[in-house]
């Protein structure tokens, strides 16, 4: 597994966990910033790092704010991603085993660096189910092949 990783000033702290996290896990990932604490465009760190997820360059993506909603509203703006708002670990089961989510975003202002570890160590280990599921993801896909 590759995991792209990146947050804007608001994300800092949560970043630093995760990139702890998939290190101890020994999964590959690269760090698309932000390197700084004064003010940035969420944008500018969410979209690239969906792009890479969507390109199939990464497997998965993580993006962090201070809420996750800027992040994610970005990353979803990319043909190809589901990118999911968590924080709580039953909904990071839930996405990838019902979604099929490819990136995840959080939101350091809503939780703390341990509940952020453990979304992302839940997140990372569940598998989508497929199944039942898959014609929701389908129809997912369709849209986005005939209006995007």
């Amino acid at each position: 597994m590759k995991v792209a990783i990146a947050s804007d000033h608001g994300g800092l702290n949560i970043r630093a966990e995760i990139k702890s996290l998939l290190e101890e896990l020994n999964i590959e990932y690269e760090d698309f910033g932000c390197e700084c604490s004064t003010s940035v465009d969420y944008p500018d760190y969410a979209l690239p790092v969906a792009e890479k997820v969507a390109s199939g360059e990464f497997d998965k993506g993580i993006l962090v704010c201070g809420t996750g909603i800027g992040m994610s509203i970005a990353a979803n703006k990319v043909k190809g991603i589901r990118c999911a708002l968590v924080h709580d670990t039953f909904s990071a089961k839930a996405t990838r085993q019902h979604n099929d989510s490819n990136m995840l975003a959080m939101g350091e202002r809503v939780i703390g660096p341990g509940l952020a570890r453990e979304i992302a160590q839940v997140w990372l280990g569940t598998d989508y189910e497929g199944g039942r599921h898959q014609h929701r993801i389908g129809k997912i896909d369709q849209y986005e092949k005939e209006n995007l």
